[in-house]
């Protein structure tokens, strides 16, 4: 009977121990990548959310020296990341002006001189949401995947 009991309790911690592996993996919670799409749906979405924003009153002349190209690729990669998706946000933003050459800024000095306030993060957000749902996104999965990039608001907004 003692073995048997040491046998079931080796076994539940092999599980548990298997299952605490699965919960620190990166892409173990998918819901938001696959509610998105996959990668097809995210880069959808953002091909649909850029011109948004570059029509967007509040917010277009932020993004007037910007390397659109290359903020879409970065915006696949951290809108799949965050959605718990396979992919790795590379990050580290170069201007057009740098040409490749030069300091690689990160979220908050890419950020700090555009004087961006609430209401123009706000905006960015929306324009995000109405993509979404040009796409069809379950509400509950575009709501999840904002709350996921909100905490970014900290390091955008400087104003």
């Amino acid at each position: 009977m003692k073995l048997l009991s040491r046998v079931a309790a080796v076994m539940t911690g092999l599980l548990l121990a298997s299952s605490l592996a699965v919960a620190q993996t990166p892409y173990a919670d998918d819901t938001v990548y696959r509610g998105l799409g996959g990668k097809e749906g995210i880069k959808k979405i953002v091909d649909t959310f850029i011109p948004l924003v570059l029509a967007d009153p509040r917010i277009k002349d932020n993004f007037a020296d910007f390397d659109m190209d290359q903020l879409n690729v970065r915006l696949q990669e951290q809108i799949c990341e965050f959605a718990g998706g396979p992919c790795k946000y590379t990050g580290k933003y170069r201007d057009k002006t740098m040409d490749g050459v030069g300091t690689v800024r990160d979220m908050t000095t890419v950020h700090q001189d555009l004087k961006i306030t609430n209401a123009m993060f706000n905006a960015l957000t929306e324009d995000l949401q109405i993509a979404m749902e040009r796409h069809n996104v379950p509400n509950s999965v575009a709501n999840k995947l904002v709350a996921k990039l909100a905490p970014m608001q900290r390091a955008i907004v400087t104003k």
